[in-house]
């Protein structure tokens, strides 16, 4: 059986040095189980039995895209998928889409706090309408974040705005649907056909919430990711596995639904 990682993060070598204390002091109840650099993913990876897996970049500022899509390109592999990032205050922004697909891209990553948009925010609906139109898969933080004040900017609600205008769009929320605002997941986005995958949430809810998610939501739209390096790969998969879901849908999770997603069937 196939594993996929579908939300990890990895920075140049030069640049991990620098960026993963840096991002550690913004959150400093997480300590990063790795120190940010590819090589030290592929290892965990070996380690725990991980195929492959998408590296998702966030660009902080417009002017970044560029070097983030020449270091994605660096690094694409049989088993690194990189997700780069553009900035939607780029004044490009809708060229950047194009560029991406282009470029062989099979997704992106956009973060509403780091990037400073609502999920729903008027401003956003072109761009929303390029990436569907593009047929790229847009991975994206929901829900809030451990490094801001709690101000909803990407919760169940404005997700479920955004999917309903764009029916068409392949978008997947991180930390199934909304972090740490799974009651309102369970209302606004259960069985919805949105793609939820389950890095850095298992472990902080409700076993009896986890299950209801897990076994409810539909199947196909279930997808394995860690967040490494914040969480440990190994771990997060051993919490999935205690779950004992039935051998398909657990198979589905791990890596059938991302291998059709991504296209890799």
């Amino acid at each position: 059986m196939s594993i996929i990682d579908f939300h990890a993060h990895a920075f140049p070598d030069e640049l991990a040095e620098r960026a993963i204390p840096a991002l550690q002091a913004e959150a400093p109840d997480v300590k990063a189980a790795l120190d940010g650099k590819v090589s030290s993913l592929l290892r965990s990876m070996d380690e725990v039995g991980i195929e492959k897996v998408v590296v998702a970049s966030i660009a902080t500022k417009p002017k970044q895209f560029s070097s983030i899509v020449r270091w994605s390109k660096e690094i694409a592999s049989d088993r690194i998928i990189p997700f780069p990032s553009f900035h939607p205050a780029d004044p490009e922004v809708l060229d950047r889409v194009r560029i991406l697909k282009e470029e062989g891209f099979k997704g992106l990553k956009l973060h509403p706090y780091y990037q400073g948009f609502d999920l729903d925010g008027e401003r956003m609906w072109p761009i929303y309408e390029a990436i569907q139109a593009s047929g790229l898969i847009w991975l994206c933080h929901t829900g809030f974040d451990i490094a801001f004040p709690r101000i909803r900017k990407c919760d169940p609600v404005r997700i479920r705005k955004v999917i309903e205008a764009f029916p068409e769009l392949k978008l997947v929320t991180s930390h199934l649907g909304a972090w740490q605002d799974w009651e309102e997941v369970r209302l606004h986005l259960l069985g919805k056909p949105v793609y939820m995958e389950l890095s850095f949430s298992i472990d902080q809810m409700p076993r009896a919430l986890v299950m209801e998610l897990m076994l409810t939501h539909p199947q196909e739209y279930l997808l394995f990711g860690t967040d490494s390096p914040w969480t440990d790969q190994k771990h997060t998969l051993g919490l999935f596995r205690s779950l004992h879901l039935d051998a398909e849908r657990e198979a589905a999770i791990l890596g059938g639904n991302a291998s059709r997603l991504l296209g890799l069937d």
